[in-house]
């Protein structure tokens, strides 16, 4: 059959999911995030700041000059 990739975007979702396949007798494997949390929000954080103007964007080409 196929697989399924599924991303909650907090515990009650992934509780519920869990819930949901549990009750069709779906077997399913649950894999931790092999990234520290804190560097996740960090990058998030940075990519935000991007977003809003702040930090400094150097072009690809430009980075060996």
């Amino acid at each position: 059959m196929g697989t399924l990739i599924v991303h909650p975007e907090n515990e009650e979702q992934l509780t519920a999911v869990k819930a949901v396949l549990n009750a069709l007798k779906v077997t399913f494997e649950e894999e931790e995030s092999p990234y520290d949390p804190a560097f996740v929000a960090e990058i998030l954080q940075a990519k935000k700041d991007i977003e809003n103007g702040k930090g400094v964007k150097i072009r690809t080409k430009d980075l060996w000059k």
